[in-house]
């Protein structure tokens, strides 16, 4: 059965994630069909791109989103869509929709909410720090 699910990426502490189609006993960052979309929950708001021509056609044929993907294509109307794909709207016309809804969408500007660590900023550089200062 194909899955639609999240696939890790990014460094320690510093995620993102691909949207990728795969068989549901592949691991979690194992083997993938096709990349349709990626989200980085480190900024504000978090960023999701998602090919949404890519995900009716592999929902259409049977392809299950897992709960965290299904949330994020709540959010980005992808599955409302899909819904309305189910009831017997035409592929194309949605597919029109969405670029329509994508290209009136405001862009927004976002801003990284974790930045990454620098060199010397660790959890033992600051302890160490700390204790210089208390001496």
């Amino acid at each position: 059965m194909l899955r639609i699910r999240f696939r890790r990426m990014g460094l320690k502490r510093q995620p993102t994630y691909r949207i990728v189609v795969t068989d549901q006993r592949n691991s979690r960052d194992g083997g993938f069909l096709e990349i349709i979309g990626y989200h980085n929950p480190r900024t504000r708001p978090g960023i999701d791109v998602v090919d949404e021509g890519r995900v009716l056609y592999w929902l259409s044929v049977g392809g299950q989103a897992s709960e965290a993907v299904k949330g994020l294509l709540k959010r980005t109307g992808s599955w409302a869509r899909y819904e309305r794909l189910m009831k017997g709207e035409t592929l194309e016309s949605l597919i029109a929709e969405a670029e329509v809804a994508k290209a009136n969408a405001t862009p927004v500007s976002p801003r990284t909410s974790y930045p990454a660590p620098a060199a010397g900023q660790g959890r033992k550089a600051l302890a160490a720090a700390a204790a210089a200062k208390e001496e």
